[in-house]
Protein backbone atom coordinates (compact mmCIF):
# COMPACT_ATOMS: atom_id res chain seq x y z
CA UNK A 1 0.00 0.00 0.00
CA UNK A 2 1.47 3.54 -0.77
CA UNK A 3 1.07 6.03 1.49
CA UNK A 4 -1.31 8.18 -0.81
CA UNK A 5 -3.52 4.91 -1.21
CA UNK A 6 -3.57 4.99 2.69
CA UNK A 7 -4.48 8.62 3.53
CA UNK A 8 -6.78 8.50 0.39
CA UNK A 9 -8.63 5.18 1.51
CA UNK A 10 -10.21 7.01 4.85
CA UNK A 11 -9.70 10.61 4.90
CA UNK A 12 -10.61 12.10 8.34
CA UNK A 13 -13.03 14.87 9.03
CA UNK A 14 -12.17 18.64 10.39
CA UNK A 15 -13.68 17.03 13.63
CA UNK A 16 -11.22 14.14 13.43
CA UNK A 17 -8.37 16.45 12.49
CA UNK A 18 -8.49 18.37 15.38
CA UNK A 19 -8.14 15.21 17.80
CA UNK A 20 -5.52 15.55 20.31
CA UNK A 21 -2.42 14.06 19.43
CA UNK A 22 -1.71 14.07 22.95
CA UNK A 23 -5.17 12.21 23.68
CA UNK A 24 -4.32 9.40 21.25
CA UNK A 25 -1.31 8.17 22.96
CA UNK A 26 -2.35 9.09 26.10
CA UNK A 27 -5.10 6.24 25.44
CA UNK A 28 -2.41 4.48 23.68
CA UNK A 29 -0.52 4.26 27.10
CA UNK A 30 -3.33 2.75 28.97
CA UNK A 31 -3.62 0.18 26.51
CA UNK A 32 0.07 -0.95 26.90
CA UNK A 33 -0.38 -0.69 30.33
CA UNK A 34 -3.35 -3.55 29.81
CA UNK A 35 -0.58 -5.28 27.76
CA UNK A 36 2.38 -5.29 30.85
CA UNK A 37 -0.42 -6.64 33.15
CA UNK A 38 -1.47 -9.18 30.66
CA UNK A 39 1.96 -10.10 29.85
CA UNK A 40 2.91 -10.09 33.38
CA UNK A 41 0.11 -13.03 34.06
CA UNK A 42 1.75 -15.17 31.28
CA UNK A 43 5.41 -14.65 32.65
CA UNK A 44 4.91 -15.59 36.13
CA UNK A 45 4.42 -19.35 35.38
CA UNK A 46 8.43 -19.08 33.79
CA UNK A 47 9.17 -17.11 37.25
CA UNK A 48 7.54 -20.25 39.38
CA UNK A 49 8.24 -22.91 37.65
CA UNK A 50 11.43 -23.89 39.56
CA UNK A 51 9.79 -23.46 42.87
CA UNK A 52 6.55 -25.05 42.13
CA UNK A 53 8.49 -28.01 40.25
CA UNK A 54 10.73 -28.19 43.83
CA UNK A 55 7.32 -27.86 46.42
CA UNK A 56 5.27 -30.30 44.24
CA UNK A 57 7.59 -32.68 42.70
CA UNK A 58 6.65 -31.67 38.99
CA UNK A 59 8.77 -32.81 36.11
CA UNK A 60 9.80 -30.79 33.13
CA UNK A 61 7.03 -32.32 30.45
CA UNK A 62 4.20 -31.00 33.45
CA UNK A 63 5.42 -27.88 33.80
CA UNK A 64 5.69 -27.56 29.83
CA UNK A 65 2.21 -29.19 29.65
CA UNK A 66 0.81 -26.56 32.20
CA UNK A 67 2.34 -24.17 29.59
CA UNK A 68 1.14 -25.94 26.18
CA UNK A 69 -3.10 -25.86 28.34
CA UNK A 70 -2.63 -22.48 28.85
CA UNK A 71 -2.12 -21.78 24.84
CA UNK A 72 -4.19 -24.07 24.35
CA UNK A 73 -7.26 -21.84 25.54
CA UNK A 74 -5.96 -19.10 24.75
CA UNK A 75 -6.09 -19.86 20.73
CA UNK A 76 -9.72 -20.93 21.69
CA UNK A 77 -10.00 -17.53 23.48
CA UNK A 78 -8.87 -15.73 20.21
CA UNK A 79 -11.75 -16.78 17.99
CA UNK A 80 -14.04 -14.72 20.72
CA UNK A 81 -12.56 -11.18 20.16
CA UNK A 82 -14.67 -10.83 16.56
CA UNK A 83 -17.96 -11.46 18.70
CA UNK A 84 -17.23 -10.10 21.78
CA UNK A 85 -16.91 -6.66 20.10
CA UNK A 86 -20.39 -6.97 18.49
CA UNK A 87 -22.15 -8.30 21.85
CA UNK A 88 -20.14 -5.11 23.65
CA UNK A 89 -18.29 -1.92 23.52
CA UNK A 90 -14.10 -2.72 24.09
CA UNK A 91 -14.61 -0.45 26.72
CA UNK A 92 -16.71 -3.00 28.19
CA UNK A 93 -15.07 -6.24 26.93
CA UNK A 94 -11.60 -5.48 28.36
CA UNK A 95 -12.52 -4.90 31.73
CA UNK A 96 -14.40 -7.65 31.98
CA UNK A 97 -11.52 -9.39 30.59
CA UNK A 98 -9.10 -7.88 32.73
CA UNK A 99 -11.07 -9.04 36.36
CA UNK A 100 -11.50 -12.73 34.78
CA UNK A 101 -7.47 -12.65 34.57
CA UNK A 102 -7.49 -11.30 38.48
CA UNK A 103 -10.01 -13.80 39.77
CA UNK A 104 -7.68 -16.51 38.03
CA UNK A 105 -4.70 -15.68 40.29
CA UNK A 106 -6.49 -16.42 43.15
CA UNK A 107 -7.12 -20.44 43.35
CA UNK A 108 -3.33 -21.83 43.15
CA UNK A 109 -2.71 -19.42 46.36
CA UNK A 110 -5.74 -20.82 48.21
CA UNK A 111 -5.52 -24.03 46.75
CA UNK A 112 -2.15 -25.29 45.45
CA UNK A 113 -1.51 -27.93 43.22
CA UNK A 114 -0.79 -29.18 39.87
CA UNK A 115 -4.66 -29.90 39.09
CA UNK A 116 -5.23 -26.01 40.40
CA UNK A 117 -2.37 -24.55 38.28
CA UNK A 118 -3.43 -26.43 35.32
CA UNK A 119 -7.33 -25.57 35.89
CA UNK A 120 -6.38 -21.84 36.57
CA UNK A 121 -4.09 -21.61 33.44
CA UNK A 122 -6.47 -22.91 31.31
CA UNK A 123 -8.89 -20.20 32.52
CA UNK A 124 -6.57 -17.59 32.39
CA UNK A 125 -5.75 -18.46 28.70
CA UNK A 126 -9.27 -18.47 27.67
CA UNK A 127 -9.87 -14.83 29.38
CA UNK A 128 -6.57 -13.35 27.64
CA UNK A 129 -7.09 -15.01 24.23
CA UNK A 130 -9.47 -12.05 22.68
CA UNK A 131 -7.04 -9.40 24.36
CA UNK A 132 -4.49 -8.80 21.42
CA UNK A 133 -7.18 -8.56 18.76
CA UNK A 134 -9.74 -6.01 20.79
CA UNK A 135 -6.44 -3.94 22.21
CA UNK A 136 -5.16 -3.45 18.91
CA UNK A 137 -8.30 -2.55 17.42
CA UNK A 138 -9.18 -0.19 20.41
CA UNK A 139 -5.92 1.33 19.37
CA UNK A 140 -5.96 1.33 15.83
CA UNK A 141 -9.39 3.57 16.56
CA UNK A 142 -7.16 6.34 17.18
CA UNK A 143 -4.48 6.14 14.39
CA UNK A 144 -4.50 6.30 10.44
CA UNK A 145 -3.64 2.91 8.76
CA UNK A 146 -0.03 4.92 7.90
CA UNK A 147 0.58 5.31 11.29
CA UNK A 148 -0.41 2.41 12.88
CA UNK A 149 3.35 0.62 12.91
CA UNK A 150 4.87 2.24 15.90
CA UNK A 151 1.77 2.66 18.48
CA UNK A 152 0.85 -1.23 17.57
CA UNK A 153 5.03 -1.82 18.21
CA UNK A 154 4.31 0.19 21.96
CA UNK A 155 1.38 -2.58 22.55
CA UNK A 156 3.82 -4.96 21.56
CA UNK A 157 6.37 -3.35 23.90
CA UNK A 158 3.95 -4.23 26.76
CA UNK A 159 5.16 -8.02 26.72
CA UNK A 160 9.23 -6.78 26.84
CA UNK A 161 8.41 -3.86 29.33
CA UNK A 162 6.66 -6.97 31.56
CA UNK A 163 10.02 -8.38 31.29
CA UNK A 164 12.13 -5.82 31.72
CA UNK A 165 10.62 -4.15 35.00
CA UNK A 166 7.84 -6.34 36.42
CA UNK A 167 9.90 -9.82 36.29
CA UNK A 168 12.94 -8.98 38.27
CA UNK A 169 10.94 -7.27 40.81
CA UNK A 170 8.64 -10.38 41.19
CA UNK A 171 11.47 -12.60 40.86
CA UNK A 172 12.66 -10.75 44.32
CA UNK A 173 9.41 -10.89 45.93
CA UNK A 174 9.56 -15.12 45.38
CA UNK A 175 13.07 -15.52 46.27
CA UNK A 176 12.35 -12.94 49.40
CA UNK A 177 8.39 -14.63 50.47
CA UNK A 178 7.73 -16.86 48.66
CA UNK A 179 5.72 -17.22 44.62
CA UNK A 180 2.23 -16.82 46.70
CA UNK A 181 2.55 -13.39 47.13
CA UNK A 182 3.34 -12.83 43.63
CA UNK A 183 -0.33 -14.26 42.07
CA UNK A 184 -1.73 -11.45 44.70
CA UNK A 185 0.10 -9.20 43.65
CA UNK A 186 -1.12 -9.57 39.67
CA UNK A 187 -4.60 -9.84 41.08
CA UNK A 188 -4.57 -6.89 42.55
CA UNK A 189 -2.90 -4.71 39.52
CA UNK A 190 -5.59 -6.11 37.38
CA UNK A 191 -8.34 -4.47 39.32
CA UNK A 192 -6.54 -1.89 39.52
CA UNK A 193 -6.28 -1.06 36.12
CA UNK A 194 -9.85 -1.34 35.65
CA UNK A 195 -10.83 1.94 37.19
CA UNK A 196 -7.89 3.92 35.24
CA UNK A 197 -9.50 2.26 31.96
CA UNK A 198 -12.97 3.46 32.99
CA UNK A 199 -11.93 6.79 33.88
CA UNK A 200 -10.12 7.30 30.71
CA UNK A 201 -10.97 5.31 27.46
CA UNK A 202 -13.59 6.72 24.94
CA UNK A 203 -13.14 5.47 21.50
CA UNK A 204 -11.27 7.24 18.70
CA UNK A 205 -12.13 8.95 15.01
CA UNK A 206 -10.79 5.93 13.56
CA UNK A 207 -13.23 3.58 14.93
CA UNK A 208 -15.68 1.17 12.97
CA UNK A 209 -16.75 -1.46 15.41
CA UNK A 210 -20.38 -1.75 16.39
CA UNK A 211 -19.95 0.64 19.34
CA UNK A 212 -19.12 3.81 16.53
CA UNK A 213 -21.83 5.54 14.59
CA UNK A 214 -20.48 5.07 11.74
CA UNK A 215 -20.53 1.66 9.43
CA UNK A 216 -18.14 -0.09 6.83
CA UNK A 217 -20.21 0.92 4.33
CA UNK A 218 -19.63 4.53 5.19
CA UNK A 219 -16.54 4.57 4.54
CA UNK A 220 -17.20 2.93 1.65
CA UNK A 221 -16.06 -0.34 2.58
CA UNK A 222 -18.37 -3.38 1.77
CA UNK A 223 -17.98 -6.23 3.78
CA UNK A 224 -16.19 -8.55 2.33
CA UNK A 225 -16.33 -12.65 3.14
CA UNK A 226 -14.05 -13.79 5.94
CA UNK A 227 -13.01 -16.69 3.57
CA UNK A 228 -11.17 -14.34 1.53
CA UNK A 229 -9.54 -12.41 3.72
CA UNK A 230 -7.94 -15.62 5.25
CA UNK A 231 -7.22 -16.64 2.12
CA UNK A 232 -4.98 -13.79 0.92
CA UNK A 233 -1.16 -14.75 0.43
CA UNK A 234 -0.55 -11.77 3.26
CA UNK A 235 -2.84 -13.50 5.97
CA UNK A 236 -1.47 -16.70 5.27
CA UNK A 237 2.31 -16.13 5.09
CA UNK A 238 1.66 -13.94 7.98
CA UNK A 239 -0.05 -16.36 10.37
CA UNK A 240 2.77 -19.02 9.06
CA UNK A 241 5.61 -16.29 10.76
CA UNK A 242 3.41 -15.05 13.39
CA UNK A 243 3.18 -19.09 14.33
CA UNK A 244 6.48 -19.35 14.64
CA UNK A 245 7.99 -16.81 16.45
CA UNK A 246 5.02 -16.83 19.00
CA UNK A 247 6.46 -20.81 19.39
CA UNK A 248 9.92 -19.15 20.10
CA UNK A 249 8.24 -16.38 22.54
CA UNK A 250 6.06 -19.15 24.67
CA UNK A 251 9.47 -21.22 24.95
CA UNK A 252 10.96 -18.05 26.37
CA UNK A 253 8.26 -17.19 28.65
CA UNK A 254 8.23 -20.99 30.46
CA UNK A 255 11.45 -21.56 30.18
CA UNK A 256 13.94 -19.21 30.13
CA UNK A 257 14.43 -18.84 33.73
CA UNK A 258 15.28 -22.45 33.83
CA UNK A 259 17.45 -22.45 31.23
CA UNK A 260 19.53 -19.63 32.51
CA UNK A 261 19.23 -20.99 36.05
CA UNK A 262 19.47 -25.22 35.71
CA UNK A 263 21.00 -25.09 32.07
CA UNK A 264 24.02 -22.00 32.25
CA UNK A 265 24.13 -22.22 36.23
CA UNK A 266 22.86 -19.00 37.05
CA UNK A 267 21.00 -18.24 40.63
CA UNK A 268 17.53 -18.12 40.41
CA UNK A 269 17.43 -14.19 41.42
CA UNK A 270 20.13 -13.76 38.37
CA UNK A 271 17.76 -15.70 36.29
CA UNK A 272 14.65 -13.80 37.05
CA UNK A 273 16.91 -10.78 36.41
CA UNK A 274 18.56 -11.70 32.87
CA UNK A 275 14.82 -12.83 32.13
CA UNK A 276 14.80 -9.20 31.00
CA UNK A 277 17.38 -9.08 28.96
CA UNK A 278 16.08 -10.32 25.50
CA UNK A 279 13.02 -8.16 25.67
CA UNK A 280 15.50 -4.85 26.31
CA UNK A 281 16.67 -5.70 22.72
CA UNK A 282 13.16 -6.89 21.89
CA UNK A 283 11.82 -3.30 22.96
CA UNK A 284 14.51 -1.48 21.09
CA UNK A 285 13.89 -3.87 17.35
CA UNK A 286 10.28 -3.15 18.29
CA UNK A 287 10.46 0.75 18.53
CA UNK A 288 13.16 1.26 15.57
CA UNK A 289 11.55 -1.11 13.31
CA UNK A 290 8.14 -0.13 13.61
CA UNK A 291 9.27 3.89 13.38
CA UNK A 292 11.31 3.56 9.98
CA UNK A 293 8.43 1.34 8.93
CA UNK A 294 6.22 4.28 9.61
CA UNK A 295 8.14 6.84 8.08
CA UNK A 296 9.06 4.23 4.58
CA UNK A 297 5.33 4.65 4.31
CA UNK A 298 5.41 7.90 4.75
CA UNK A 299 7.87 8.34 2.26
CA UNK A 300 5.74 6.61 -0.63
CA UNK A 301 7.30 3.27 -0.57
CA UNK A 302 5.24 0.23 -0.89
CA UNK A 303 3.92 -1.81 2.49
CA UNK A 304 5.19 -4.66 0.76
CA UNK A 305 8.60 -3.45 1.67
CA UNK A 306 7.56 -1.94 4.85
CA UNK A 307 5.39 -4.53 6.53
CA UNK A 308 6.19 -7.98 4.47
CA UNK A 309 10.06 -7.58 3.79
CA UNK A 310 11.34 -5.83 6.86
CA UNK A 311 9.79 -8.28 9.68
CA UNK A 312 10.34 -11.38 7.04
CA UNK A 313 14.44 -10.65 7.01
CA UNK A 314 14.60 -9.78 11.30
CA UNK A 315 12.69 -13.45 11.57
CA UNK A 316 14.98 -15.17 9.35
CA UNK A 317 17.88 -13.49 10.90
CA UNK A 318 16.39 -14.71 14.11
CA UNK A 319 15.88 -17.93 13.16
CA UNK A 320 19.37 -18.56 11.91
CA UNK A 321 20.98 -17.05 15.32
CA UNK A 322 18.99 -19.93 17.25
CA UNK A 323 20.01 -22.56 14.80
CA UNK A 324 23.37 -21.88 15.63
CA UNK A 325 23.20 -22.08 20.00
CA UNK A 326 24.38 -25.96 20.49
CA UNK A 327 27.52 -24.96 18.97
CA UNK A 328 27.96 -22.10 21.39
CA UNK A 329 29.73 -23.80 24.97
CA UNK A 330 29.69 -20.15 26.92
CA UNK A 331 27.07 -19.02 29.14
CA UNK A 332 27.30 -15.52 28.68
CA UNK A 333 27.88 -15.62 24.95
CA UNK A 334 24.58 -18.05 24.96
CA UNK A 335 22.64 -15.17 26.94
CA UNK A 336 23.63 -12.93 24.35
CA UNK A 337 22.53 -14.46 21.00
CA UNK A 338 19.27 -15.59 22.54
CA UNK A 339 18.47 -11.85 23.70
CA UNK A 340 19.78 -10.26 19.95
CA UNK A 341 17.67 -14.01 17.92
CA UNK A 342 14.52 -13.17 20.17
CA UNK A 343 14.70 -9.83 20.27
CA UNK A 344 14.84 -9.11 16.19
CA UNK A 345 12.60 -11.59 15.44
CA UNK A 346 9.64 -9.77 17.71
CA UNK A 347 9.70 -6.85 15.50
CA UNK A 348 7.27 -9.05 13.59
CA UNK A 349 4.19 -8.63 15.96
CA UNK A 350 3.33 -5.14 15.04
CA UNK A 351 4.33 -4.45 11.44
CA UNK A 352 2.22 -8.15 10.47
CA UNK A 353 -0.79 -6.78 12.55
CA UNK A 354 -0.97 -3.36 10.74
CA UNK A 355 -0.28 -5.48 7.76
CA UNK A 356 -3.43 -7.06 7.92
CA UNK A 357 -5.32 -4.00 9.26
CA UNK A 358 -4.42 -2.71 5.40
CA UNK A 359 -6.37 -5.42 3.61
CA UNK A 360 -9.59 -5.74 5.78
CA UNK A 361 -12.84 -3.39 5.90
CA UNK A 362 -12.51 -1.22 9.63
CA UNK A 363 -15.30 -3.16 10.99
CA UNK A 364 -13.94 -6.54 10.53
CA UNK A 365 -10.66 -5.83 11.96
CA UNK A 366 -11.10 -7.30 15.25
CA UNK A 367 -12.96 -10.43 14.12
CA UNK A 368 -9.68 -10.79 11.57
CA UNK A 369 -7.08 -9.82 13.63
CA UNK A 370 -8.85 -12.20 16.24
CA UNK A 371 -8.23 -15.36 13.90
CA UNK A 372 -5.14 -14.14 12.90
CA UNK A 373 -4.05 -14.05 16.70
CA UNK A 374 -5.92 -17.17 17.62
CA UNK A 375 -3.73 -18.94 14.50
CA UNK A 376 -0.39 -17.49 15.75
CA UNK A 377 -1.10 -18.33 19.11
CA UNK A 378 -1.00 -22.63 17.80
CA UNK A 379 2.74 -21.94 18.02
CA UNK A 380 2.02 -22.14 21.98
CA UNK A 381 0.15 -25.23 22.56
CA UNK A 382 3.28 -27.55 21.50
CA UNK A 383 6.32 -25.30 21.45
CA UNK A 384 6.17 -25.43 26.04
CA UNK A 385 5.89 -29.04 25.98
CA UNK A 386 8.05 -30.41 23.24
CA UNK A 387 10.44 -28.21 25.16
CA UNK A 388 9.63 -29.86 28.49
CA UNK A 389 9.80 -33.08 26.55
CA UNK A 390 13.37 -32.28 24.81
CA UNK A 391 14.84 -31.72 28.17
CA UNK A 392 13.75 -34.77 29.97
CA UNK A 393 15.09 -36.94 26.78
CA UNK A 394 18.34 -35.05 26.89
CA UNK A 395 21.84 -35.58 28.96
CA UNK A 396 21.61 -32.48 30.05
CA UNK A 397 19.45 -29.50 30.54
CA UNK A 398 21.70 -27.24 29.18
CA UNK A 399 22.38 -29.78 26.05
CA UNK A 400 18.10 -30.06 26.04
CA UNK A 401 17.22 -26.83 26.24
CA UNK A 402 20.00 -25.87 23.56
CA UNK A 403 18.65 -28.22 21.59
CA UNK A 404 14.92 -26.64 21.77
CA UNK A 405 16.10 -23.56 20.89
CA UNK A 406 17.44 -24.97 17.37
CA UNK A 407 14.58 -27.03 16.78
CA UNK A 408 12.13 -23.43 16.82
CA UNK A 409 14.96 -21.48 15.28
CA UNK A 410 15.45 -23.53 12.45
CA UNK A 411 11.41 -23.27 11.90
CA UNK A 412 11.73 -19.63 12.47
CA UNK A 413 14.18 -19.11 9.77
CA UNK A 414 11.76 -21.14 7.00
CA UNK A 415 8.83 -18.84 8.39
CA UNK A 416 10.65 -15.89 7.64
CA UNK A 417 11.08 -16.55 4.09
CA UNK A 418 7.78 -17.79 3.61
CA UNK A 419 7.02 -13.79 4.31
CA UNK A 420 9.45 -12.39 2.53
CA UNK A 421 7.82 -14.09 -0.33
CA UNK A 422 3.85 -13.75 0.56
CA UNK A 423 3.34 -10.53 2.32
CA UNK A 424 2.17 -7.94 0.51
CA UNK A 425 -0.75 -5.70 1.98
CA UNK A 426 -1.59 -3.40 -1.31
CA UNK A 427 -1.96 -6.31 -3.45
CA UNK A 428 -4.44 -8.36 -1.56
CA UNK A 429 -6.33 -5.10 -0.64
CA UNK A 430 -6.40 -4.42 -4.05
CA UNK A 431 -8.33 -7.78 -4.71
CA UNK A 432 -9.96 -7.62 -1.75
CA UNK A 433 -11.65 -4.18 -1.60
CA UNK A 434 -11.14 -2.60 -5.56
CA UNK A 435 -8.84 -0.80 -7.51
CA UNK A 436 -10.12 2.04 -5.83
CA UNK A 437 -8.68 1.59 -2.73
CA UNK A 438 -4.62 1.69 -3.37
CA UNK A 439 -4.24 -0.26 -0.41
Amino acid sequence: MTSTGLKASRRPSLGEQNESRAQAWSLTAVVVVLYIVNWSDKAILGLVAQPLAEEFGLTASQVGLVGSGFFLAYTVGGFFAGPLSKLMSVRWVLVLLSLAWAATMVPIVVAAGFATLLVSRLVLGLAEGPTSALAYTAVYSWHPPEKRGLPGAWITAGSSIAKIAVAPVLALVIASWGWRPAFIILAATGVVWCGLWLAMWKDGPYAKGPQSSASATDAGQPKVPWGQIFRTPTFLGGAAAMFAMYALVTVVLTWLPSYFEVGLGYSRVEAGTMFALPSIVSLASLVVASYVSDKLLGRGTSSRAARGVLPGAGLLICGLALAVLPMIGVPLLVVVVVSLGYGIGSMIFPLLNAAISEICPPAQLAGTLGVFLALMSLGGLVAPYLTGVIVDASSSPAEGYATAFQVFGAVAAVAGVIALLTVNPERDARRLLGPATKA
